[in-house]
């Protein structure tokens, strides 16, 4: 009757050893990354106990590489880029070359092969978006100027990723001797081809085609449907990519979320996929942990020291003096440098890829996830040690001098890059303090008093005609489910100041008050309530105030009653008050 488990067992004890030693290492305070490496490592053929099957896992990271690639694209904003882009550009871009030299050198020094060698280099010069964001958001500097430029640091480095993943089959045949300078070239040229006709069709038909089918789809007001539609978009145009034009899934899936990215559904749709991404990555992580040879430190535990001492000294070191040389403070340098010492998903999809184009040895593949493993530990740490360096180099007070005249004559440049964009703007518009969940009847009334009295609410609706209507109309406007923490995000939440649910659903109004005050603990948070009861519930979970129908009905129904039978104003407001008091204590009782 049940068949053969293979798959169910292989995916339970994959994901219950991973959530193990996840929580482990987030006890730890470190990356569940490494978590989940471990538990690959424990359940590869070189550990004793289980055995995963590693064709079954192989298939199952494939989804995790699709769905990570169409979340890079989804969330890819070249506005980001072009605000640091006079430190992300040059500085990603030295760093990057530095890196991939001194690592190829080590390689080759190692014994290793030329294209392996390059792979390797290439490899440990991009660092993980995951454990870096982590990272930045722990120490809060994830939105300050600093933050902005390391993960406009990033963009570049995620742009190269991809570029790189286009070129691997191009340097495969080159380096494998099937093909000489001319052949490369051609090989190239070829790929390059290929690329375009797919961006030709994704990009520029996908612009017309992917909006159009999730506005159907979101007409028809079904979450189900809709998270159908964003995972059958994904997989489809990455599988299409690799059977038609011969290039990465991770490429297809990256050009897909570039095109939902751009779409007024993109919150939601990130919101949607985010989940899929996360527990299909971590079966990618297990699958590249389960590749892991212990044997590898042995008997290239030199080449291992090697790359450690590029990616957690070189490298930084590296990006630290470019950040310095392009007159930005030392503080940013030290925190831009130290946020990039490690590497993580982007160098596993770079070998990954080269594994299978016989580019890279799974010699070379275990030696980068015993460094992403090692550099993955150390970051957290290493990045909690840059305030007391800072403080050690300001109490040596001719080499701090030396050190910040280049910023101090050049001011907080940083800073002007960063905040660009809002200096640009108009800024006599009014700062955004209040979010409106629901915008039916009684969300519209809220609105249009928020407005009348200088404030600029954003609302939150899944109706997305009434969402197009209002962002034509100048409103500030988000489709999305308001109960998903990273729709109110996406809507402004953490900075504002007031939360209006208009929402009719008692648990759903539960769910988008639990989540904003969990974003926000000083958040005010107005809620409507269908009956009484609900009042107390609503106030406990976070609402500051709470207004039922059934109360409004009752105080409504007293009132016309009071003025039917002659009572004067007076008396109808001490009766109105006093049921007021009743229904109070009612509900909180």
């Amino acid at each position: 009757m049940h068949g053969d488990l293979g798959l169910l067992i292989n995916l339970s004890v994959s994901l219950v050893l991973a959530l193990a030693l996840g929580l482990l290492t987030q006890r730890l305070r470190l990356s569940p990354i490494v978590g989940y490496l471990l538990a690959g490592i424990a359940l590869g053929p070189h550990t004793p106990g289980f055995e995963a099957d590693p064709k079954l896992a192989a298939d199952l990271a494939e989804i995790g590489v699709v769905l990570l690639m169409f979340g890079v694209g989804m969330h890819f904003d070249l506005g980001d880029l072009l605000a640091v882009r006079r430190i992300a550009l040059p500085g990603a871009s030295g760093q990057i070359v530095v890196a991939t030299a001194l690592g190829s050198i080590a390689a080759l020094l190692a014994g290793m092969e030329a294209g392996a060698a390059l792979v390797i280099g290439i490899a440990v010069s991009v660092a993980s978006t995951v454990v870096l964001v982590r990272v930045l958001m722990d120490n809060d500097v994830l939105h300050t100027a600093d933050g902005h430029v390391a993960v406009g640091w990033l963009i570049v480095e995620d742009i190269f990723t991809v570029l790189v993943l286009v070129a691997i089959p191009a340097l495969a045949s080159a380096f494998g001797g099937e093909a000489g300078g001319p052949g490369v070239i051609l090989s190239l040229g070829l790929a390059v081809a290929k690329v375009g006709a797919l961006g030709l069709v994704v990009v520029v038909g996908g612009k017309f085609a992917i909006p159009w089918l999730l506005r159907k789809v979101a007409r028809a007001r079904s979450r189900e449907l809709f998270t159908l539609t964003i995972l059958a978009l994904a997989l489809a145009v990455a599988t299409g990519s690799a059977v038609v034009f011969g290039v990465s899934m991770a490429l297809g899936a990256f050009l897909a979320g570039m095109v939902v990215g751009q779409t007024e559904m993109s919150h939601q749709a990130a919101a949607d996929a985010l989940p899929m991404r996360d527990a299909f990555a971590v079966l990618f992580f297990v699958s590249v942990g389960m590749l892991f040879d212990p044997h590898v430190l042995v008997d290239q535990f030199g080449l291992l020291l090697a790359l450690l001492a590029i990616v957690l000294l070189a490298k930084p070191l590296a990006a630290c003096i470019i950040v310095w040389l392009l007159r930005y403070s030392v503080r940013s340098a030290l925190m831009v440098a130290i946020a990039l010492a490690q590497i993580g998903e982007f160098s596993f999809l770079l070998a990954d890829e080269a594994r299978r184009d016989g580019l890279l040895s799974a010699a070379g593949q275990s030696l980068l996830v015993a460094c992403a493993i090692i550099s993955i530990t150390l970051n957290p740490l290493l990045f909690r040690a840059t305030v007391p360096l800072e403080r050690w180099l300001r109490g040596r007070t001719a080499l701090w001098r030396a050190l910040s005249r280049r910023s101090a004559a050049c001011g907080s440049q940083s800073n002007v890059d960063v905040r660009g964009r809002l200096a640009d703007g108009d800024s006599s518009v009014a700062p955004v303090t209040a979010v409106v969940a629901g915008y039916g009847p009684v969300g519209q009334t809220a609105c249009r008093i928020l407005k009348e009295f200088g404030m600029r609410p954003v609302v939150v609706d899944l109706n997305l005609d009434t969402i197009r209507s209002l962002t034509e109309s100048g409103q500030l406007a988000v489709y999305g489910d308001a109960t998903q923490r990273e729709i109110l995000s996406a809507a402004g939440i953490c900075e504002a100041k007031y939360l209006l649910v208009t929402i009719p659903e008692v648990l759903a109004r539960t769910v988008v008050i639990l989540a904003a005050k969990d974003l926000n603990a000083e958040l005010r948070v107005f809620s409507r309530a269908r009956y009484l009861q609900e009042r107390a519930w609503l106030e406990e979970v976070g609402a500051t105030e709470v207004v039922s129908e059934e109360g409004e009905t009752a105080l409504g129904l007293a009132a016309l009653l009071l003025r039917e039978v002659g009572a004067d104003e007076e008396r109808i407001r001490m009766e109105i008050a006093r049921i007021q008091d009743e229904l109070h204590r009612g509900a909180s009782n």
